[in-house]
């Protein structure tokens, strides 16, 4: 079983780091490449933020279900009979078999092992051929239930029960999401692209979080924008990436008949990022899920104004996928392999005091989150 870092290694892995981006070094190497970093990213990142999982429209009417893991532990999110949204451990308090699967519309949760049925606020109801035993109370058996909040149009759920909520941590930031995107709630799920890369998840973060460099590995990218106006700014636990449409033609994708006319980005710690690009009105989510320490899975969900993507978006899906995801991929797992080298410990951030999108302060700020999170482990 992998064990976490000792005392000292969570000491020492904080060398180097400045809370003055123009001071500091980079997260160290060790972070991406021993699995009990992984360990800890698990335990005391993943497992107590808040966690992206579907749009509201998959969960909006009483009994609708959807399944999903986090931090490798199964969850159901569920919408019961009164339209509350919980979520649960989707574990039997049986045996702990698997209780639903996938998603869909129910009743009633019933454990395919042995039959037990629980209601959907999770209280159980039944449990066949029980009556004989001692001390045995039903109406005492419930779910475990986990937080959840809808936030944005989307759900996010939280493994530990003493978090704040997630409107509480982020301040303005659902004010500026529908300030910039004011129909978000009412979008559709429109197509959905997936990516296995052989990358520790936080290589993964920290490639999205800085535009340093978008000239040199993106160039069709910086003519779909103007790379003059990319500005990048850090809150709380969330950063704003923003930017004007370019002004004439471009080499990625058509938005000759765009409504939308910026790229507007947020990250929100530690996996989810938001995105609105130049186009006909939708937001991409992008799911990063850390599956170990050199692999992560990414989901990017296309929600639009109609199921079907018109031709400009499937363009646009086309670049994402082909192009702008391939350049990313490969840049990550290169990194990757770099770090697991003796060629390198920790690199120096480099900062912009303008908070252009060619500073990586926002690498930084993502950085000191983790180290946070780190601390709390040992105080």
């Amino acid at each position: 079983m992998t064990r976490m870092p000792t005392k000292s290694e969570f000491k020492s892995i904080r060398r180097g780091f400045d809370a003055n981006p123009a001071r500091s070094m980079s997260l160290k190497a060790d972070a991406y490449i021993d699995p009990s970093w992984f360990k800890a990213d698990q335990e005391l990142v993943i497992a107590k933020t808040w966690q992206w999982v579907c749009h509201v429209e998959k969960v909006r009417e009483p009994g609708a279900f959807a399944t999903f893991e986090i931090a490798g532990r199964p969850i159901a999110v569920v919408r019961d009979r009164d339209g509350v949204l919980r979520a649960f451990y989707n574990v039997c308090k049986h045996r702990a078999h698997e209780l639903l699967r996938g998603e869909g519309q129910t009743t009633r949760i019933m454990c395919p092992y042995h039959a037990w049925v629980y209601r959907l606020d999770g209280q159980l109801v039944r449990a066949p051929h029980s009556e004989s035993l001692e001390s045995f109370e039903p109406e005492k058996i419930c779910l475990d239930e986990v937080q959840v909040e809808e936030f944005c149009g989307f759900i996010y759920v939280n493994l530990d029960p003493k978090a704040p909520s997630l409107s509480s941590q982020t301040g303005e930031l659902e004010m500026e999401i529908k300030h910039w995107a004011p129909d978000i709630d009412g979008l559709t799920f429109g197509h959905r692209l997936t990516y296995d890369i052989k990358s520790n998840w936080k290589n993964v973060v920290d490639n999205f979080l800085e535009c340093y460099h978008c000239p040199t590995a993106h160039k069709d990218f910086c003519t779909l924008v103007d790379m003059d106006t990319y500005k990048v700014t850090t809150h709380g636990i969330y950063s704003s990436h923003m930017a004007d449409a370019g002004q004439g033609a471009n080499s990625a994708y058509d938005v000759s008949n765009a409504t939308v006319k910026t790229h507007a980005v947020w990250w929100l710690r530690p996996t989810t990022c938001l995105m609105r690009y130049p186009g006909r009105s939708s937001m991409i989510v992008l799911n990063i899920i850390p599956v170990g320490p050199e692999r992560t899975l990414e989901t990017y969900d296309f929600f639009l104004e109609t199921p079907e993507p018109n031709a400009a978006e499937k363009e646009s899906i086309r670049y994402l996928d082909e192009v702008l995801q391939a350049e990313d991929i490969a840049i990550v797992e290169s990194v990757q392999k770099g770090m697991s080298t003796p060629a390198f410990d920790q690199g120096r951030i480099v900062h912009d005091p303008e908070g252009s999108g060619k500073s990586e302060h926002a690498v930084h700020h993502f950085h000191g989150l983790v180290l946070d999170a780190y601390a709390n482990c040992h105080g």
